[in-house]
């Protein structure tokens, strides 16, 4: 199902709207699971600066932000925005280590920002295809040298899919700066990082 960004933007406003945990990312299974293997495919300890787009109710960036001297995270929905800083309310959210800001992306891409870590997951087959190459290029032009960019997206249909898994991941092995350094494929879902080959 194609939505533009104002019909995109409706559809996660009233999923969030009606819960603040639409696809229970902290209580099932898959989620969990998921969660765990994501962090353990990150190639470092720990990270300068991240930057998770799609960031939803936040339950990801809780653990991102225990690895990241500064992260900032983004959802298009202001409901999601509102879950997330409800989720990480404390110190590193107050003195601004932590960021999670309202943006419609691709066009909000923070262009101006430099990091070593993306992580987009369950976010890409929302786009159309021009708008994901769009952002995927952009991540890959903000990443430091030797950074990395994670993708996690599930494999199975579903009503509002608007691209499918492999085609959402295509777009990052189709840029000859990124070189792919894990692949985790299973049942329910494929995990990749690339890195940033040094100049």
């Amino acid at each position: 199902m194609m939505l533009d960004d104002a019909a995109r933007r409706r559809h996660f406003e009233a999923l969030y709207a009606h819960d603040e945990d639409p696809w229970q990312v902290r209580a099932a299974w898959y989620e969990r699971r998921k969660r765990a293997v994501l962090l353990a495919a990150l190639g470092r300890p720990s990270y300068r600066s991240a930057f998770e787009p799609g960031c939803g109710n936040g339950e990801l960036s809780a653990s991102l932000a225990a690895r990241c001297e500064r992260l900032l995270a983004c959802d298009g929905a202001a409901g999601a925005v509102a879950a997330a800083r409800r989720r990480l309310q404390g110190d590193a959210l107050a003195h601004g280590a932590l960021r999670i800001e309202q943006r419609s992306l691709p066009a909000q891409w923070p262009r101006a920002e430099r990091f070593d870590l993306v992580v987009v997951s369950e976010l890409g087959y929302y786009f159309d295809a021009g708008a994901w190459r769009d952002l995927v290029a952009q991540a890959a032009s903000n990443l430091e040298e030797e950074g990395e960019l994670l993708m996690c997206h599930y494999v199975h249909d579903f009503d509002d899919r608007a691209a499918s898994t492999a085609s959402v991941h295509a777009a990052a092995d189709a840029i000859p700066a990124l070189v792919r350094t894990v692949q985790h494929r299973d049942a329910d879902f494929l995990l990749e990082v690339w890195t940033r080959r040094a100049a």
